[in-house]
């Protein structure tokens, strides 16, 4: 029978004996879908459980450059996912604002269109959602939107196992095995699954590029890129004055030592510059210009990089991300956000959208930005035809890192470096291990300064463990965390792509599913059985099975 619940459409598969689900997938995310997906085609009944609207995550929320690092070591659901992406811009109509001969076919890592492989990595929001829920609705997977689980009281927890959880409005899931999917770790958490938030101190695993990193400057979004050094008072030279805002006045801490920060976020800001298709940047209600003084300072200083990360996906749209010394991640404001109540977490997510949309209008109409970016920026404006329900602004903030769980196996620096072998593989990574910046403050000079931006090159691809996406067996036996898996801060920088989620949340439904059948604990699932029924399924394990 099928149930209308709001406006998806629900397909019962709990047994109706019991009323117990072989598999419970709780998020949102791309990782999710995958989970929920590859569980169903195996045959399992399963329900997706997602406190969003929207499904996708950064997927469908303006992260449309694809964070791609080697597409070859990308297989199994998540390279599905790019071949539907594909096959919707061959549909007619697609190409509305310009021709695809006039998209530049440009990507990151890989060309945005791959013909061959009838892959495509770079897109408009909107159409990976049309991917999501057209593919959820295809399997029929039972879905519930907006359904927030009740972190104080809703995890029932039996023997060591999950046995249901519980949402805010009161509905119950009861199920053999669980997968947390958010980027929160939200379910995991609620478990009492062990989990860090912060920096790692280089000394916890025998790291170079963990801990706090002053001194080192990587990329362009530091201050060293400017010509002159940049003081962080309102009266320039005089401390007494006070510090302009977003400048923190605590000390940064002692390189290499751990701390309870994380990298910042911001919303990946989908523009467009067709005349049809812009809406003007919004001025937000508690607008305040003084709070982008810092910028003003930084084009005085000469810099003029402000177009550097805009993106540009088909129809004339960009994927806006984070550049340079002060751009859209809202640096220091995010601490809380990991560990904050729901209510706590919008009031962040409403003050990272406000000081983002400030900017914007900032940029586009204070007379104190230089007139040449001025002009070419009011030829620019939010996309007329995304999120159409939210103001044309990200439905997603994009949580490049919150929780992260202490599994049967942590990932590090090393296992991506190659120092150290990976042991019992379930997909692989490939981006280069990427920090963004984590606190801004006054160095001993006296000038404004950024840390914690970080990316190091890889030697190559690196394999992820069967560990790091499970808990330790003492904590709970019938649980996969895919998304918030167990690594370290500067591994979680290279693992926490979209394409990996996919890749992840595939291989935790693979494993959910044997372990069910053979009434095992997931920690107890012998690997070479896992990795003969991943390979089958086209997921990539090491470089030997990569697709060319």
């Amino acid at each position: 029978m099928t149930l209308v619940l709001g406006y998806a459409l629900i397909s019962c598969q709990t047994t109706e004996k019991d009323n117990i689900t072989d598999v419970i997938v709780y998020g949102g995310t791309s990782g999710a879908v995958t989970a929920a997906i590859q569980a169903k085609k195996i045959g399992k009944s399963v329900i997706l459980v997602s406190p969003d609207t929207h499904l996708g995550g950064l997927s469908s929320g303006g992260l449309g450059w694809t964070d791609t690092g080697k597409k070859e070591v990308i297989g199994g659901l998540a390279r599905e996912f790019y071949q539907k992406v594909y096959d919707k811009y061959q549909a007619d109509g697609a190409w509305k604002w310009e021709n695809q001969s006039e998209f530049g076919n440009q990507g990151q890592g890989t060309p945005a269109i791959d013909g061959e492989f009838r892959t495509m990595w770079i897109f408009e929001p909107h159409i990976a959602e049309e991917v999501f829920d057209e593919w959820v609705e295809e399997m029929g997977i039972e879905l519930y939107r907006e359904e927030w689980l009740d972190r104080k009281s809703g995890v029932a927890i039996e023997d060591g196992r999950i046995t249901a959880i519980r949402t805010l409005s009161g509905k119950e899931f009861k199920g053999k095995m669980f997968i947390d999917a958010t980027y929160e770790g939200d379910l995991m958490a609620a478990a009492g699954v062990s989990y860090h938030v912060g920096r790692e101190a280089n000394s916890v695993y025998d790291e170079e590029w963990n801990g706090i990193q002053t001194g080192i400057f990587h990329h362009r979004h530091h201050f060293k890129v400017l010509d002159h050094p940049i003081d962080p008072y309102r009266i320039p030279g005089d401390p007494s004055s006070g510090l302009i805002p977003k400048i923190s006045a605590e000390d940064p801490g002692v390189k290499g030592e751990g701390d309870n920060k994380i990298q910042a976020y911001c919303f990946r800001t989908c523009m467009s510059n067709h005349p049809d298709n812009r809406v003007p940047f919004p001025r937000p209600d508690n607008y305040d210009s003084t709070q982008y003084e810092l910028l003003v300072r930084i084009f005085d200083a000469g810099w003029r990089e402000w177009f550097d990360k805009f993106d540009m996906i088909p129809n004339r749209k960009t994927d806006t991300n984070n550049h340079g010394p002060f751009s859209s991640d809202n640096i220091g404001m995010n601490y809380e956000y990991p560990e904050a109540s729901y209510e706590r977490r919008k009031e962040i997510t409403k003050e990272h959208e406000n000081y983002q949309k400030g900017l914007l209008y900032f940029v586009a109409n204070d007379p104190r930005v230089p007139k040449e970016i001025q002009d070419e920026f009011q030829n620019w404006g939010l996309a007329k035809d995304e999120f159409t329900d939210n103001g044309n602004w990200p439905h997603q903030i994009y949580v490049r890192e919150a929780r992260r769980m202490i599994g049967k196996y942590v990932m590090t620096e090393n296992e991506l470096l190659q120092k150290k072998p990976t042991p019992e593989s379930i997909g692989m990574g490939s981006y280069t291990i990427d920090s963004h910046n984590i606190q801004r403050f006054v160095d001993e000079n006296g000038q404004v300064q950024n840390e914690g931006d970080i990316g190091v090159g890889l030697p190559g691809p690196y394999e992820i463990a069967y560990g790091s996406i499970v808990p330790k067996k003492e904590e709970i036996t019938n649980l996969f965390v895919p998304v918030a898996v167990s690594a370290s801060h500067i591994a979680f920088g290279s693992i926490r792509m979209e394409p990996v989620f996919m890749i992840l949340g595939e291989s935790a439904a693979t494993a959910a599913a044997m372990a069910l059948e053979r009434e095992i604990s997931v920690q107890d699932l012998p690997y070479e059985d896992l990795k003969i029924q991943l390979l089958k399924n086209g997921q990539v394990l090491t470089m030997a099975d990569q697709i060319q």
